[in-house]
C-alpha cells in the first residue's frame, strides 16, 4: 500500500502546478494581445484556483495538531506561492484595463524570467515533498539568478521607454506593467527566501 501524501504538501504540489500552467499561459498571451479580455478573465481564473489552494491550507492548519514542517514555514511558503500567481494576474488584467493590444519585447523578456522562475519554484516544491531538501538549493540559486536578470531588464527597459515613447499616457501604462512584471519575480524570490529558511530549520 502507497503511504497517502500529507495533505499539506499534496496542495503546495498543486499551487506550483497551477503556478506554472498560469505562467505557460501568460508567456504564450503577451505574443498574441488579440483578444486581452479573454486572456484577463483566464487569468483570473486560475489566480482565483490558487486562492482555494491557499483557503485549504490555511482550513487544514487550524485542525491539524502535528505538520509535515513548522506551521510557520508551510503558511509563509503558502503565501509567496499565491503572492506570484496573485502578480501574474495583475498583469495580465491590466492589458484589459489599459487596452494594450501591442506586443513589447521587454514584456516577452520579463515573461520568459517569470515562466522560468515558476519551473524552478516547482521543482523545489516537490523535492520539498519529497523531503529532499539540500537539493532544493540549486532551484533557489537559479531564481535569485532569475530576479537579477530581472532587475537588469527593468532598467533598460525604463531607460528605453523614457528615450522613445513620446506619449505620456503610453509612457505610464508600460512602465506600470514593466514595474508589475519586476515585482512579481521579486515574489518569486520570497518564494526562494522561504525555501531557503526551511531548508535551515530542517537541515
Amino acid at each position: 500500500m502507497f503511504k497517502k501524501k500529507d495533505i499539506f504538501f499534496k496542495t503546495l504540489e498543486e499551487m506550483a502546478d497551477t503556478l506554472v500552467v498560469a505562467v505557460e499561459y501568460f508567456a504564450s498571451g503577451v505574443s498574441d494581445l488579440s483578444d486581452v479580455s479573454a486572456f484577463a478573465k483566464r487569468m483570473k481564473e486560475m489566480e482565483s484556483q490558487c486562492d482555494k489552494y491557499t483557503h485549504t491550507i490555511i482550513k487544514e492548519l487550524n485542525k491539524t495538531f502535528i505538520t509535515p514542517i513548522e506551521r510557520d514555514d508551510i503558511l509563509a511558503l503558502t503565501k509567496s506561492l499565491d503572492d506570484v500567481l496573485d502578480g501574474i494576474e495583475a498583469c495580465a488584467s491590466r492589458f484589459e484595463m489599459y487596452y494594450i493590444r501591442e506586443k513589447d519585447e521587454y514584456i516577452t523578456l520579463f515573461a520568459d524570467i517569470i515562466l522560468r522562475s515558476a519551473h524552478q519554484i516547482k521543482d523545489a516544491i516537490y523535492l520539498l515533498t519529497q523531503k529532499k531538501l539540500l537539493a532544493i538549493r540549486e532551484h533557489t540559486i537559479a531564481i535569485n539568478e532569475l530576479e537579477n536578470q530581472a532587475d537588469d531588464v527593468l532598467r533598460v527597459s525604463i531607460t528605453t521607454l523614457f528615450a522613445n515613447v513620446k506619449d505620456p499616457i503610453e509612457l505610464i501604462k508600460r512602465k506600470e506593467i514593466y514595474e508589475r512584471l519586476e515585482q512579481t519575480t521579486d515574489y518569486c524570490e520570497d518564494v526562494a527566501n522561504t525555501l531557503e529558511s526551511i531548508i535551515m530549520r530542517n537541515s
